[in-house]
């Protein structure tokens, strides 16, 4: 997803009161986390289960947060997600970045790409593939979805 519409992205979630961005940063990512900086609402954390743990305690106080993470840090996290925020219906929006949903992408990233879409059916963890074409209706699927669970977006990366 380009530069404009990662913009939009962020936009949309902030008009719509999200107000807490935590995780850890993508290159995938790089304009959404370019916006939360700049909105001085955002918390850089070093692992994926930081940022879901911090996610949970402002869930816990009445907010909405967005987690953010590239995939290898969302498999690094599947037990976090399934013992903590699904177990316990935690509403959070994860947005993860997509990495090796092509084959030409870096070979370490080939592996956790092809099977993350397997990954997020296997705990059941709701998601949608967010595209510069759908991302308005996706970003509402998520913030409705998120009133009663938690949720994924998807966001593929450019090559």
């Amino acid at each position: 997803m380009n530069k404009i519409h990662q913009k939009k992205v962020f936009e949309y979630f902030y008009k719509n009161h999200i107000r807490d961005f935590i995780g850890v940063p993508d290159s995938t990512l790089k304009h959404f986390i370019q916006n939360a900086i700049e909105s001085k609402n955002i918390i850089i954390t070093t692992r994926e289960e930081e940022a879901i743990g911090i996610g949970v305690g402002m869930s816990l106080s009445g907010s909405t947060p967005l987690v953010f993470m590239q995939n290898a840090g969302f498999a690094n996290s599947l037990s976090t997600i399934t013992s903590l925020v699904e177990m316990y219906n935690i509403p959070i929006i994860f947005l993860i970045g997509w990495r090796g949903y092509k084959k030409n992408d870096a070979p370490e990233h080939t592996k956790i790409g092809k099977i993350q879409p397997d990954l997020l059916k296997l705990i059941g963890l709701k998601s949608k593939i967010l595209t510069e074409k759908n991302w308005q209706d996706c970003c509402e699927w998520a913030l409705k979805n998120s009133k009663k669970q938690p949720c994924a977006l998807i966001i593929r990366r450019l090559l």
